[in-house]
């Protein structure tokens, strides 16, 4: 029992340690993009056409609910990706892995976006709901609150010309940032506010009926597609620009140009 735990534990850190591989993560990543891709194709597009088009009007909003099939997955992929952050940020504190900078790095812009879509999508819902595109509450200020998060890790990075140095920095903000994920999910518990309680959860039953909420699931798991799919592929693009150096990208550029290393060296 004991040697069998042993042997999983090394296989689990071996493979860990895989991943602080640019050569490795550039091979496996090119495997997993095209179908991350399609997937996010295939599910944003089932999901979005079956909510807008196809899923019963709500009893209270009319059709003014569909824009939950934009704004909820993009406010869930949000969260969850400064979450992605802060967890980066303390492997690349702790263990000292390069990618888990170059994963931060990337990952920003798109965290930053999705949380400008979920804060657009949310006033264009509040307008009709509330008769206001924006008020003070917690739920859309702590969301406010993150959008900036992300603007400064984005800003942190670009400012400091040491890599090392910006991937500190930038490690320690998206630590202490964390904080304010927990903030956003449990405002609506914590204090008195306009904005409606979770649309949908993982672990608990919908309160929507099956034809309204499986659309949203779609969409859902289609922008965690879609996010992967960005995150490699902006990833990839990053590990080449580090280690343009290497061996191992001048090949890669010479086969993707169609020529062999060895034609490369005679030119």
């Amino acid at each position: 029992m004991n040697t069998s735990a042993k042997a999983k534990g090394g296989i689990s850190w071996a493979w860990f340690h895989k991943l602080g591989s640019p050569k490795w993560f550039y091979g496996i990543s090119g495997r997993l993009l095209p179908w991350l891709s399609i997937a996010a194709a295939l599910l944003i597009g089932i999901g979005v056409v079956w909510g807008l088009a196809f899923a019963p009007p709500d009893y209270q909003q009319g059709n003014s609910f569909r824009i939950i099939y934009i704004h909820v997955p993009s406010a869930m992929l949000a969260q969850s990706c400064y979450v992605m952050l802060a967890v980066c940020g303390v492997v690349g504190l702790v263990w000292k892995m390069k990618m888990a900078d170059v994963a931060l790095q990337c990952a920003a812009p798109i965290g930053a976006w999705m949380t400008a879509l979920a804060l657009v999508t949310g006033a264009i819902w509040g307008k009709p709901t509330w008769g206001s595109w924006w008020v003070w509450d917690a739920r859309l200020t702590s969301m406010l609150i993150l959008l900036f998060l992300y603007f400064g890790l984005i800003a942190l990075g670009n400012a400091i010309s040491n890599r090392d140095s910006a991937a500190k920095a930038c490690a320690v903000l998206a630590i202490v940032g964390v904080i304010n994920i927990p903030i956003i999910k449990y405002s609506v518990e914590w204090w008195n506010t306009l904005h409606q309680g979770a649309t949908f959860s993982l672990t608990e039953k919908p309160a929507m009926p099956a034809e309204m909420w499986l659309p949203l699931l779609f969409t859902a798991l289609g922008f965690y597609c879609f996010f992967g799919a960005v995150l490699l592929a902006r990833m990839r693009l990053e590990v080449l620009k580090r280690e343009s150096r290497a061996t191992w990208v001048k090949e890669e550029v010479l086969k993707r140009l169609g020529q062999s290393p060895r034609q490369g060296a005679g030119q």
